[in-house]
């Protein structure tokens, strides 16, 4: 693993009619919908270090502590900029933010947890068998 404090990494969208706080039900604003920019932020965390991995490795959220600064209308590029602020263990910490065209939309902070995939797939499947 290679993961160090300090790697960035970026990933972006555009607005569009299926990322609209409107179409997940959030108050019918023709807008970037927040839960699209946490999941764009968090899409940047995992392709940062999903990179830097072994193969049975993965990382999955386990903290979202996020503020949507600022609104973003249809048709406008968004990108998400991560930066890897903490590394204990598996635990990782992200700084991350949001920008528009024109502005900061977003800043917060993301945490992901180093899992070793099929382990987790058994516990998974083992528990769906328990239900």
């Amino acid at each position: 693993m290679s993961l160090s404090v300090g790697l960035t990494h970026e990933l972006s969208t555009t607005v569009d009619q299926n990322n609209t706080a409107a179409r997940v039900g959030a108050g019918g604003v023709e807008v970037f919908g927040t839960p699209y920019m946490i999941a764009l932020m968090e899409g940047a965390c995992f392709q940062l270090a999903q990179a830097h991995l072994g193969p049975d490795e993965t990382t999955v959220g386990t903290l979202v502590n996020v503020r949507h600064l600022a609104a973003t209308p249809p048709g406008m590029r968004v990108r998400a900029v991560v930066r890897l602020a903490e590394v204990e263990g598996r635990r990782l910490l992200f700084a991350v933010e949001a920008y528009d065209e024109t502005e900061k939309i977003g800043e917060g902070q993301h945490e992901r947890f180093i899992i070793n995939l099929p382990r987790f797939l058994a516990r998974t499947a083992a528990k769906s068998r328990q239900a």
